[in-house]
């Protein structure tokens, strides 16, 4: 099989699989007429930041009441109030959900940069494979065919 024959076929795929269903015009997601989702490295490194900041500032931020409010609604209790029970449940209640909150922020921010470094190893990867190919001789095309190319990405 010819080289434009082999890259006539694997543009003919990537037509096919490069294609995005009718988005809704600013909604979320890629607009009309983008078919790529792109993300670069310093993208994930923002919103890992980002993840990041809100994790250190949640974990201090959301539990500075915690201690005066457990303390209101125990002694509200103690002094026959009912206020003082739904204090103590509201404030369990909002731990719960600030712990839920940073263990979110956690997650992202570790997936990002596991999907970083696993990007990077497996682009390390596929340069190593594309360079022992074998050695070209003087004066050969070095270039590599898509059928060689194209088993990597299986």
């Amino acid at each position: 099989m010819s080289f434009d024959s082999e890259w006539a076929e694997a543009k003919a795929v990537s037509m096919r699989l490069n294609q995005a269903p009718a988005m809704d015009p600013g909604g979320p997601g890629p607009q009309p007429g983008s078919a790529d989702y792109i993300i670069h490295d310093d993208e994930l490194g923002d919103i890992g930041h980002a993840a990041f900041g809100l994790f250190n500032g949640l974990e201090s931020g959301g539990k500075h009441a915690r201690t005066a409010s457990q303390t209101a609604g125990t002694a509200l209790k103690g002094d026959g109030f009912e206020t003082g029970s739904a204090l103590s449940e509201v404030s369990d209640t909002w731990d719960t959900q600030v712990k839920t909150l940073l263990q979110a922020c956690a997650h992202i921010s570790n997936h990002l940069d596991h999907t970083k470094k696993s990007r990077k190893e497996d682009d390390d990867w596929i340069e190593t494979q594309l360079r022992i190919i074998g050695p070209v001789a003087p004066g050969a095309d070095a270039s590599v065919s898509a059928s060689q190319i194209s088993k990597f990405f299986s």
